[in-house]
C-alpha cells in the first residue's frame, strides 16, 4: 500500500519547522512568499531536504503581457533554491515556468476546477506532475478519477482549513472602505470581515483580503480526519491542511492530529477508528463548525 502524504501550509521559516517537527511530509508556501526572502527560502529548503520533507511553492497567478519577464527571473530565483515544485493556475504559467526550466516539477492549483479524468489527463498530458482536485468533489468522484488517470500523476485534496467560495484578483475591501470614516478605515487593517445573510442569523461568511486579492468563505471548515480511510483507499495521494485565517499554531496542531490518525491507519488499516482525541486539541483553538464538505455526499442546504 502507498503511503499518502500529509502537506501543509508554512507561513514563515518558523511555521515551517513547526509542521515538520509535528509531522508533515512536505510543506507548501503561497503566493509572492509573503513572510519569505530568498535566502529564507533556500534556509527552509535545506532544513527541509535535511529531514526528508519537501518544500513546493504556489504562483496561482495569471500574468499580464508586462509580468512575464520579471516572473520569469522570479521563478529563477525560485528554482534556484533547491524548491521541489512549483504550482500554477493557467498554460502560460506552465509554459513560463517550462521555459525557466524544464526539470522542476509542476502541480496545478484547485482553482483550475479539476473535476473529472479527462482535464485530469489533459494537464498530465502538458507536463503536470500533480492536479490539485477542486473541492466539489466526493470520494467516489476522485477514485474515478484516480481509476481512470494515468498512474504516475498525483493526486492532491484539501482534507482540512477553510474552504473560500468566491475569489477576485481585486482588493475588494480596500476599494468598497475607500472615503469610508477612520474608524472603518484603521478596521481594514486586519482584511478580515463577515457577510451576514438575513435569512440565516448566526451564519457569518468571513472575507478576507491580502496580496492576492479578496476570498469569501464558508460558514464552516472542512475537517476530514475522521475519514483517513475513506480518503486514502480512494487514490489521493496528498492530503492538505490550509493555513487561510489561521495562526502557525492551529496549523501545527492540525498537522499533529492527522500524522496520528494517517499512522494509525498505515499500523493497522483493517482495525481503524477514530480517536475523538485526535480533534480535541483543535477544538481548544477553533471556533468555527465542521463540516465534511462534498466527500460524503452533497452538503445540505444550510452548508
Amino acid at each position: 500500500m502507498y503511503k499518502v502524504e500529509l502537506l501543509a501550509e508554512a507561513f514563515n521559516l518558523d511555521s515551517l519547522k513547526l509542521n515538520i517537527e509535528n509531522g508533515c511530509d512536505a510543506v507548501y508556501i503561497g503566493d509572492e512568499l509573503k513572510n519569505f526572502s530568498i535566502d529564507e527560502l533556500k534556509k527552509s529548503v535545506e532544513y527541509a531536504h535535511n529531514r526528508d520533507k519537501k518544500v513546493y511553492v504556489s504562483l496561482n497567478k495569471i500574468p499580464h503581457e508586462n509580468d512575464i519577464n520579471e516572473i520569469k527571473r522570479y521563478i529563477k530565483s525560485l528554482i534556484d533554491t533547491g524548491i521541489d515544485a512549483i504550482v500554477v493556475i493557467e498554460p502560460g504559467m506552465l509554459t513560463i515556468v517550462r521555459d525557466v526550466c524544464e526539470n522542476i516539477e509542476i502541480h496545478l492549483s484547485d482553482q483550475a476546477n479539476v473535476t473529472n479524468y479527462e482535464t485530469a489527463s489533459f494537464w498530465y498530458n502538458q507536463g503536470i506532475k500533480r492536479v490539485i482536485v477542486s473541492k466539489e468533489l466526493s470520494c467516489e468522484e476522485i477514485g474515478q478519477i484516480r481509476l481512470k488517470s494515468p498512474i504516475d500523476m498525483d493526486i492532491e485534496a484539501l482534507v482540512h482549513g477553510a474552504l473560500f467560495i468566491s475569489h477576485s484578483g481585486r482588493k475588494l475591501l480596500s476599494n468598497f472602505l475607500k472615503g469610508k470614516n477612520a474608524d472603518e478605515n484603521n478596521r481594514i487593517n486586519s482584511k478580515k470581515y463577515n457577510l451576514v445573510e438575513e435569512k440565516r442569523p448566526g451564519k457569518y461568511f468571513p472575507v478576507y483580503e491580502d496580496e492576492r486579492g479578496t476570498f469569501l468563505f464558508n460558514t464552516e471548515d472542512l475537517c476530514m480526519i475522521e475519514y483517513i480511510p475513506e480518503l486514502i483507499k480512494c487514490g489521493i495521494t496528498s492530503l492538505r491542511i490550509d493555513g487561510k485565517m489561521k495562526d502557525d499554531e492551529y496549523v501545527a496542531t492540525a498537522v499533529k492530529a492527522y500524522r496520528k490518525a494517517i499512522d494509525a491507519f498505515y499500523s493497522d488499516p483493517n482495525s481503524w477508528e477514530f480517536n475523538p482525541i485526535w480533534l480535541e486539541d483543535l477544538n481548544k483553538l477553533n471556533n468555527r463548525n465542521l463540516t465534511s464538505g462534498f466527500y460524503l455526499d452533497n452538503p445540505n442546504k444550510d452548508e
